[in-house]
């Protein structure tokens, strides 16, 4: 169905203790259609044993047409659930859960344990699902402006006139108490990416809490939580992560309602074996300070404050979150409903906080008496910890070969010969054209033919600095943006770009301290950030536009005093606090160290195309593997200071109004006040006594938001560049692979930008997601073309590396031999438009045109060229850039040992 819609989600989510099945369009027709689909998806799905095979495990050989091979594990769901537990924390969020909650389905992993997985039988699916996947214990959320009443009379006829009533008996039981604490240590791989390879321990306490349907209480905790862990006015931050002992909170550290009845954990990670006790006298002191001292109210109110603005902020997905509780950690609807609490009574947030204020101003001691009550006298607590062992993924592997060994020891000769015949049958279904007929579709016709208009302004702060105003339904919130260039940046200044940007909004400003800045960011703000860009050119490949980006918003009430942080940030950050410093490059390192395991196929993207433009060694360097290395050894030094100097430097170059462009989007009623307050904010900024001359000597202008302004964006241009080939494999112990080739093309402006996309899109539907999922059996996999013209390959927790590189051959092939039909181009056009259309929220509105120049005429243009995009132009565009010594590749593999690249001396192995 993703190429038969124009949905702008579609998926399926695997709780503890429910599935969630969400779509989301904006064409009426297509809701009907994907509302059919998926009622007959869950409701009356054939569940037919190849599909079982394809998708969950099998086993099978090794070389499918030889019955000579070793008999493997194969599936889908094992490889993906391979790759997941190769997240360490993961596997300590796992455990946490399981033995906090012991007694019931919180015990098992409810994607499934990889080494479970292969006890699980076809007829245990088919009768599982009987049970459970039932409309007597189903749950319907709908959210949007279509009639409601259409979609009751679909659901009715479809899917719950079909049925009997029945009791489902799937009620999740309380977990009973415990009359002590209880401790386990558990172990994990170490991580060759993390900082401090001695200290790679995690330690955390946990407290089982009430039931989450009880929604006041609920709500109360979920407050208690943040005032004990967010920030560094709170007391755990204090007392933890400022401790020096470790990097960062330990996984799932704070308040879970996910489950039946909630818990809260808090820990830290990155910790020396011998400190575990440390750690918990921290906890059980600070837990005994904070119920004799209480919080300040400033912290209060500042929560309060950070709850208004989660009400009020509009996200282009905001019933899909409302429903997962990703809105806010105070509103799991889906995990309350599913427990009988009422889904209406999480969304009353408003009565929520009016009676936590009245609570409050009742007992002053409201809190600490909960602190006392669900924490300090609470016998269901768990002390986990975990430490890396050295053999960890050689254990695994082998209590896996012991599984396999005991599956095949008790297979009959019959058996063998069975599973060589199903491997034959599944080799050919998955070879033969699926016959997709009978599933409803939109047609190319209905898309919408033009974009909708977005009405922007262009005035001048401070006289000469571009400002673009952008009216919309904010909701009473005002979004504010600037970008700065880094033309001016010293070369070996580049790399700590990020780390300044994780740290200026963090260290203190003017006569505020850290802390100080911190109360007021949240007292004021609805957030402040920074981060680096490298922004693509439209129309060439070699040339880009380099900045930071900072973006932050606020109630309407609170935009001056937003404007004068911003104000103290650019003018007097505060750099000499080396503590906090190193507390803040802990904490970084840690998250990007722990983030490569999900996101793996976007760092090998990114690496592959380090050396096809210009942008990509930028880009490398600013969020790729060489940043995870980077701050890896920062977070190593003994001594910080000489970083921590550096960022003075770069201060110099970016926090001042030369080459500063701004963006406001609000409500036309606050757009006049919100001018005059980034013109104040302009005003108080300083200007170079000279002009700085770009480090790069080719720099091109172009105009800033919108051909009539004065004002030029500068742009970097490099005419000599040559692009070469770079094919990097990252050693990592991970038990899967992630796969990345791109190609060097053309950018969005050229006329081949649109048929490459649409090429895309039809490779991954029509050949790579059947190569590389259904037959390779790695979790995702596909083609995607990005607005600089990068052809990507990719593949996802992949437990075929280098035959997956094959793969992407025989999709080249594939495409440049035209063999697909008209109804596969329309498709592909489908898919490409659902992307192209996806709902904008009305902070974002024109951010496009701020950051890239893009004007709504040429947006237009594009989507004229993607109607016109024809079979001969897929043919041709697939041979002239992805044939064989047409362009540049580059290609990269992030994994474990692999002996074709260790042997093959073009690949560089780190």
């Amino acid at each position: 169905m993703l190429n038969r819609s124009l949905s702008t989600f579609m998926n399926a989510f695997t709780a503890s203790d429910y599935t969630l099945y969400p779509f989301s369009t904006q064409n009426p027709k297509d809701f009907q259609n994907l509302l059919s689909v998926y009622l007959d998806a869950v409701f009356f799905p054939c569940l037919r044993e190849l599909d079982f095979w394809q998708e969950g495990w099998r086993l099978e050989h090794e070389d499918p047409n030889d019955p000579q091979t070793p008999l493997v594990f194969k599936g889908v769901v094992f490889n993906e659930m391979k790759g997941a537990f190769a997240d360490n924390e993961r596997i300590f969020s796992q455990h946490l859960q399981s033995r906090l909650l012991p007694d019931h389905t919180y015990a098992v992993v409810s994607g499934g344990d990889p080494l479970c997985i292969p006890d699980l039988t076809w007829e245990q699916l088919r009768q599982f699902h009987a049970t459970h996947y039932h409309p007597s214990n189903a749950r319907f959320f709908t959210y949007g402006d279509f009639p409601l009443e259409q979609h009751l009379k679909q659901i009715h006829e479809e899917a719950l006139s079909k049925f009997e009533k029945i009791e489902p008996r799937t009620a999740v039981p309380a977990q009973r108490p415990w009359p002590e604490p209880r401790e386990f240590q558990i172990t994990c791989a170490r991580d060759s990416l993390a900082a401090g390879s001695s200290e790679q321990t995690t330690v955390s306490v946990s407290f089982l809490l009430p039931d989450i349907t009880n929604t006041f209480e609920a709500f109360t905790l979920s407050l208690l939580s943040s005032l004990l862990i967010s920030g560094p006015n709170s007391p755990f931050y204090k007392a933890l992560v400022e401790s020096g002992l470790g990097t960062d909170f330990s996984p799932d550290a704070g308040y879970n309602g996910c489950t039946r009845e909630a818990y809260f954990s808090v820990g830290l990670q990155g910790i020396a074996e011998k400190d575990i006790q440390t750690v918990r006298d921290l906890v059980d002191r600070t837990l005994d300070d904070v119920i004799l001292q209480g919080f300040e109210d400033d912290r209060i109110e500042a929560l309060l404050h950070k709850v208004e603005i989660q009400m009020k902020h509009q996200s282009a997905s905001f019933g899909l979150a409302l429903a997962s509780g990703a809105v806010t950690p105070l509103q799991h609807v889906a995990s309350c409903w599913n427990h009988g609490g009422d889904p209406v009574e999480c969304l009353k947030l408003g009565s929520q906080v009016a009676r936590f204020r009245q609570r409050l101003e009742e007992n002053p001691k409201f809190l600490q008496e909960k602190l006392k009550q669900y924490f300090k006298d609470n016998r269901h607590k768990l002390i986990l910890s975990m430490k890396p062992d050295d053999q960890y993924a050689e254990k695994q592997a082998q209590v896996e070969a012991e599984k396999l060994k005991q599956k095949v020891d008790s297979l009959s000769p019959e058996d063998k010969q069975r599973i060589y015949e199903k491997g034959l049958e599944l080799q050919t279904q998955q070879s033969r054209p699926q016959d997709a007929s009978c599933l409803p579709a939109l047609k190319v016709s209905d898309i919408e033919p033009r974009i909708p208009v977005t009405e922007l302004d262009v005035v001048l702060a401070g006289g000469e600095t571009p400002v673009q105003l952008c009216a919309q339904p904010t909701n009473g919130l005002v979004y504010f943006r600037a970008l700065s260039s880094l033309n001016t940046l010293p070369e070996e200044l580049r790399p700590y770009v990020p780390l300044f940007c994780a740290v200026l909004t963090k260290l203190g400003c003017g006569v505020l301290g850290y802390r100080e800045q911190a109360q007021q960011v949240e007292l004021k703000t609805g957030g402040m950030a920074a981060a680096p860009c490298v922004l693509p050119d439209d129309s060439h490949l070699d040339t880009y536009e380099q900045g930071v980006l900072f973006s932050s918003f606020c109630l309407d009430r609170n935009l001056p005093d937003m404007m004068h942080l911003w104000s103290e940030i650019f003018n007097n950050p505060r750099f000499e606090e080396e503590e906090h410093f190193r507390v803040l490059v802990r904490m970084a390192a840690q998250e990007l160290s722990n983030g490569v395991p999900d996101a793996g196929h976007v760092y090998a993207s990114v690496r592959a195309g380090r050396t096809l433009a210009p942008a990509g060694d930028l880009q490398e360097t600013f969020e790729g593997m060489d940043q995870v290395r980077l701050m890896q050894r920062v977070a190593d030094m003994a001594d910080v200071r000489p970083v921590l100097r550096k960022l003075p430097r770069i201060k110099k170059h970016l926090l001042s109004c030369d080459h500063l462009r701004c963006s406001v989007n609000a409500t036309p009623q606050q757009m006049s006040r919100a001018g005059t307050a980034v013109d104040t904010f302009v005003r108080s900024l300083g200007r170079s006594q000279k002009e700085r001359k770009p480090l790069r000597p080719h720099v091109v202008e172009k105009p800033a938001l919108g051909g009539s302004s004065p004002v030029m964006r500068r742009l970097v241009m490099e005419p000599t560049f040559t692009p070469c080939q770079v094919k990097t494999h990252f050693l990592l112990p991970f038990p899967v692979s992630y796969v990345a080739e791109c190609v060097r093309t053309a950018p969005y402006s050229h006329p081949d930008h649109a048929s490459l996309k649409v090429l895309a899109r039809l490779m991954t539907a029509k050949f790579l997601h059947t190569e590389i999922r259904e037959k390779g059996g790695a979790y995702g996999g596909g083609a995607k073309l990005s607005y600089g013209g990068m052809f990507t390959l990719y593949s996802y927790r992949d437990p075929r590396s280098t035959e997956t590189l094959q793969s992407f051959v025989k999709a080249v092939d594939w495409a440049r031999s035209g063999r697909f039909t008209q109804q596969d181009i329309d498709e592909a056009k489908l898919s490409v438009f659902s992307a192209v259309d996806s709902p904008v929220a009305p902070s974002d509105r024109g951010l496009d045109h701020f950051l890239y120049g893009l004007s709504d005429e040429m947006k237009q243009k594009h989507r004229e060229q993607l109607f016109a995009v024809h079979r001969e132009a897929l043919v041709d565009v697939s041979t002239r850039y992805l044939g064989p010594g047409r362009s540049t590749h580059g290609l990269a593999l992030l994994g474990p040992d692999n002996a074709r690249t260790a042997k093959d001396p073009s690949w560089i192995v780190r």
